[in-house]
């Protein structure tokens, strides 16, 4: 059967609710019909000002969100959700944020693999499940071949700038598109929805374009 509808989401792969979304996403696509949707992963960063070599997640998360009842607020809520999704969250377990930048880079080759959905999900169970340092060239390359990637290929090209440029372009074409905050769901170009959506909502969504 012919792919009736493209689905581009728009994501980073250190937001929670991403990884939440794909999940949701993934129920909504097996009541809509996997065969009948091209998905594709694109790029965005919460934070592009992190350093290639990252950063100590407990100062950076407190720089950022304080300290107090919002930040333990926001993970009861994320851990209630990882749970509603079996996601089981160890945010204990990261010890840095990562620059995405590589990773972003290692999802955009994995498309043209045909694994960029395995890819995904790993860097996801990596970092949140694991809590490995996704920004490594070693994690990203032995991702890459547990999802059966070229890794000598993909870390010759991780050592290398190949694609930084053109994944800076599409984060960059995303935020002119009025992209603020991911997961992003956009069908067919003309559909969108933001946010971890139930999968009700997401299955209204690809209905409605078609």
């Amino acid at each position: 059967m012919a792919k009736t509808l493209s689905l581009d989401i728009v994501s980073d792969v250190v937001c929670p609710w991403c990884y939440v979304g794909k999940k949701r996403m993934d129920k909504a696509l097996a009541l809509f019909g996997p065969e009948r949707v091209s998905a594709v992963w694109r790029p965005f960063q919460l934070d592009p000002t992190i350093p290639a070599q990252g950063v100590d997640r407990k100062t950076y998360l407190k720089n950022k969100f304080g300290e107090g009842e919002r930040p333990k607020q926001m993970l009861q809520a994320l851990e209630a959700a990882g749970r509603d999704e079996d996601i089981p969250f160890d945010f204990d377990a990261i010890a840095r944020s990562p620059n995405t930048l590589k990773a972003h880079r290692l999802i955009r080759w994995s498309l043209s693999a045909g694994c960029q959905d395995a890819v995904v999900t790993k860097l996801f169970e990596a970092y949140f499940e694991q809590g490995k340092d996704i920004g490594d060239t070693a994690i990203l390359t032995a991702i890459a071949r547990e999802a059966g990637m070229d890794a000598t290929l993909v870390e010759e090209l991780l050592a290398s700038e190949s694609d930084c440029d053109a994944v800076a372009d599409e984060i960059d074409a995303a935020r002119k598109m009025g992209i603020s905050g991911v997961p992003t769901f956009i069908v067919n170009n003309q559909f969108a929805v933001s946010g971890a959506q139930e999968p009700d909502a997401l299955l209204q969504l690809l209905n409605k374009a078609t």
